[in-house]
């Protein structure tokens, strides 16, 4: 474990163009659930699956049974960030991290300080509204009752992707650009089960890719450093 550290160390102590893909495991320790694990939200029991529920066409048929589903087991307003968050906005102001691309929604990121960030689902404090596309704020959702409505009557929609929908092609852009020319890119707190998302890091041309991730990953044989351990844990050592 300590050569590792070490060699991660070196990796970003010699670079100045790092990059971070990061995954449900980063914000796991911010008390945020993750989906898959055995604690996860895949894992209790609900009326309907949550992929349904968090699908495009049940937003559509069953919105007032979305929004309870999403004010309850989607929204922690509370969350704080955590050791990696504050870590990786530490390198950013070093000059040394250029991007973070997230799959997460919970604007933990930007809350530590990074200011480049492509969030690749979206994000819980983007609201707009379906008819007059007013943006709207995230209590504008959670003082809601049922149905989160417009002044004008239209149904206001999380600025999240639901499962069904596309990822935001200008992000994708962004964060393709960011992984293709990265000296290093540090994937993090990612099962890479999901995609699209988890086939960016295809992209990555280079020689220091490193995962750090609790358990294994597909991604594990071709990378140059993995860690098993708590991406804020290593995190917190470099």
């Amino acid at each position: 474990m300590r050569e590792k550290i070490e060699l991660l160390k070196e990796y970003i102590e010699n670079s100045n163009n790092i990059v971070f893909f990061g995954g449900a495991g980063v914000s796991t320790e911010s008390g945020i659930p993750d989906f898959r694990s055995a604690g996860g939200l895949y894992n209790e029991n609900y009326k309907y699956p949550p992929e349904r529920m968090l699908s495009h066409s049940f937003f559509m048929t069953n919105t007032g049974e979305f929004f309870d589903f999403y004010k309850t087991k989607m929204l922690f307003l509370g969350a704080k960030p955590n050791a990696a968050h504050l870590k990786l906005a530490e390198l950013e102001r070093e000059g040394k991290l250029t991007a973070v691309i997230t799959q997460n929604v919970d604007n933990l990121h930007q809350m530590a300080g990074s200011k480049n960030v492509f969030e690749l689902h979206g994000s819980v404090y983007r609201n707009f509204c379906m008819d007059c596309e007013k943006e709207h704020e995230i209590e504008d959702i959670t003082a809601s009752i049922g149905v989160a409505r417009c002044e004008c009557g239209g149904i206001i929609k999380p600025d999240v992707v639901l499962y069904e929908e596309g990822l935001d092609e200008k992000t994708v852009s962004g964060a393709i650009a960011a992984i293709e020319n990265a000296d290093v890119l540090i994937v993090g707190g990612t099962s890479l089960a999901v995609y699209p998302a988890a086939g960016l890091i295809n992209y990555y041309k280079g020689n220091k890719l490193v995962l750090i991730n609790k358990s294994e990953t597909p991604m594990d044989d071709r990378a140059n450093l993995v860690i098993h351990e708590s991406i804020g844990e290593v995190l917190s050592m470099v």
